[in-house]
């Protein structure tokens, strides 16, 4: 069974733009579990441009499923983490210029920095997930820093201009699951997934986890926040039961 875990950080987003009290994202959490999400995803990120700490520590102790906490291997952000003590990390590059994430974490070139980290992580009891590009050398540090999964990035996937485009990306996508499966790691995917390509996603070899925001939040401004998860839910599923 394929988990969906639903990203909130675009209700904070929308608190921020007042600096006011709603919408809340820790309420959005309660919404999206009673819809049958698998697990709560927010992103803290150092700019706190959206999810704030204060919404971190409520969302520990109020989440229901699971709370993954996407990070940057930043020390304040990692002294937050090891203090909440999500259910899971996910490490995942940041940069303050940026819109959104804009690619997979570099985990080959900061083998030796991620080490330590992971460790601490480990050692708390928190699965440590890795946000990474669908390539080789990216599985192969990930394997070597005994990570649990990988969440690989699927931007070039739900990007692609055409379907020549989309299924060579399809193509990586499903090696690089193969070779993760082989290597003993957690299958994982988002970024960019909406209703239209999540389908296709679904595909993966040994897929355990989509997470996914921005769509369904989009979604949620026409037809409610719990709305807007079930139809999400419900594709997933739909595929599920078509391919079992």
């Amino acid at each position: 069974m394929i988990r969906l875990g639903v990203n909130i950080d675009h209700v904070a987003t929308l608190r921020q733009a007042r600096k006011g009290r709603t919408p809340d994202p820790v309420e959005a959490a309660l919404v999206c579990e009673r819809a049958g999400c698998d697990s709560i995803v927010c992103h803290l990120r150092e700019d706190r441009r959206h999810i704030q700490e204060r919404d971190v520590f409520l969302l520990k102790d109020i989440v229901k499923t699971k709370l993954n906490l996407e990070m940057a291997a930043a020390e304040p952000i990692i002294k937050v983490a090891l203090q909440v003590k999500p259910h899971q990390v996910t490490l995942v590059p940041e940069k303050r210029e940026e819109l959104t994430t804009e690619g997979g974490l570099d985990v080959a070139g900061q083998q030796t920095r991620l080490a330590a980290i992971v460790s601490s992580f480990k050692e708390k009891g928190i699965a440590v997930s890795l946000f990474i590009e669908a390539e080789e050398r990216q599985i192969e540090a990930a394997r070597t820093l005994q990570a649990d999964s990988v969440e690989f990035h699927t931007g070039r996937y739900a990007e692609a201009e055409d379907e020549t485009s989309s299924m060579k990306e399809l193509n990586r996508l499903t090696r690089a699951a193969e070779l993760a499966l082989s290597t003993g790691l957690k299958v994982f995917a988002g970024h960019g997934l909406d209703y239209r390509n999540v389908v296709a996603i679904c595909r993966l070899p040994g897929l355990e986890e989509l997470n996914i925001g921005y769509s369904i939040i989009g979604r949620a401004v026409f037809c409610g926040l719990e709305q807007a998860v079930r139809e999400m839910h419900h594709l997933i599923r739909t595929y599920e039961k078509k391919n079992t």
